[in-house]
């Protein structure tokens, strides 16, 4: 028997799609132990530390309490759609990395040929991708979109008008914030002319990392993402202080862990997006244009492909405890300042963004897009005091008695016995 080029990349595919999503899914698991690491050192604490050594068996002993844990269903739910609901959650952040290039294409033939399946004379370069189609961001963008489903429908569900409150937040929240992220994906697809991934890699390592050449788009995505992942400074959704768990409120053992583990995994197929279209993929070097050196330059070898994807990871986990870094130092946003910064901020300035890109690349100055940047960064600053005002939430309203308004004279009334009183 042999097997052509093709079916051996189906294979390696398969292979490459049940091995990512285990070692996703155990990295949720030790990605809320980094979390409860991080944030206790950077509040001088010290973490957990009992359960095995230096606490590295936490994250089991937390999945084996919510399995013991009692799996109640509140009267009045809608049964089917509130167990569908994690599902929702968790599905679409499963199946988004498929399309993600771990690797370039590595020649194989040698392992073919020594299994016994090669056929005579073909070449076995196969790709570490799930799967591999020519529109992968659109994909990106129609499978990140079906998030909001799960958040809808555990809300509206559970026959809590907290729940229903917390659902409707959150789905106002992700849909405002998927039109800033997917324009800038928009001027990423402009500047690498494809909707390609591998192309989209490509075009960094033969100039610069889009992180560079595009900082304003680079920061705009990830702050969206953290939006549509539900996290801190963008965690209305679940503001435990406001709204007692938002749309989980009602959701207890592992239909909750499942709601808790979506939330990382999200967190770390967006670290693998914001990796493929800002940092260049497995590129080591983020001026390839200025400096010709890069791995891929090493020749495609095996050995070469597992360096790419070591650093892939690499770069996914900084982008992970960068976002973790965010929430413990930025405090939550109010939900009237969340949809002010989508809709007056931030979508105005992907517009920018795009227009300028476009104008940019219509006159072929790619090689100079960070100079767009700057000019995009200077047009925002210069025409900001310009821009319409809504009157200031926060200003102070004067209160008789104070600090900010003191007692006055006009406004004690004596009475009987020569006591006052405040009017």
């Amino acid at each position: 028997m042999t097997l052509s080029p093709s079916e051996v990349q189906i294979i390696v595919s398969i292979i490459v799609v049940v091995v990512m999503l285990h070692l996703i899914l155990g990295g949720c698991a030790y990605s809320i132990m980094l979390e409860r690491k991080l944030s206790a050192w950077m509040q001088d604490r010290v973490g957990p530390n009992r359960t095995g050594p230096r606490g590295m068996f936490q994250p089991l002993a937390d999945g084996l309490k919510f399995l013991l844990k009692e799996d109640y269903n509140p009267r009045g739910v809608d049964t089917w759609l509130f167990l569908l609901a994690p599902a929702f959650i968790m599905v679409p952040a499963m199946i988004g990395f498929v399309i993600v290039p771990f690797a370039s294409a590595i020649d194989i033939t040698g392992l073919v040929s020594a299994i016994g399946v090669a056929q005579p004379g073909a070449t076995y370069a196969v790709k570490l991708v799930g799967a591999e189609i020519n529109i992968g961001v659109i994909y990106l963008i129609a499978v990140g979109s079906l998030g909001v489903y799960g958040v809808v429908l555990g809300g509206w569900a559970s026959n809590n008008k907290f729940s229903f409150l917390g659902g409707l937040r959150a789905s106002a929240q992700m849909v405002s914030y998927e039109i800033p992220m997917g324009l800038a994906l928009l001027a990423v697809v402009l500047m690498a002319g494809t909707l390609d991934p591998f192309q989209i890699i490509a075009q960094q390592q033969e100039g610069a990392w889009n992180l560079l050449q595009m900082p304003v788009a680079a920061i705009l995505f990830y702050a969206c993402m953290l939006a549509e992942s539900n996290r801190a400074p963008f965690d209305l959704a679940e503001a435990e202080s406001e709204l007692i768990g938002g749309y989980h409120t009602e959701y207890s053992s592992m239909k909750f862990a499942i709601f808790f583990l979506g939330e990382y995994f999200h967190m770390i197929t967006g670290a693998a997006f914001f990796t493929m279209l800002f940092l260049g993929g497995w590129s080591v070097n983020p001026i390839a244009g200025i400096i010709p050196w890069d791995l891929t330059n090493g020749g495609d070898v095996w050995w070469m492909g597992i360096i790419q994807f070591v650093v892939v990871l690499f770069k996914m986990f900084l982008m992970v405890a960068f976002g973790m870094a965010v929430r413990w130092t930025l405090p939550r946003f109010r939900f009237d300042q969340l949809m002010k910064l989508a809709w007056e901020g931030m979508i105005p300035t992907s517009l920018l963004v795009v227009l300028i890109t476009s104008v940019w690349i219509y006159l072929g100055w790619q090689d100079w897009m960070f100079v767009a940047s700057l000019g995009t960064i200077m047009i925002i600053f210069i025409a900001h005091p310009f821009m319409p005002r809504q009157p200031e939430p926060n200003r102070r309203i004067k209160l008789i008695g104070s600090r900010f308004s003191p007692l006055e004279a006009s406004d004690v009334v004596p009475i009987d016995g020569g006591e006052s009183s405040r009017d």
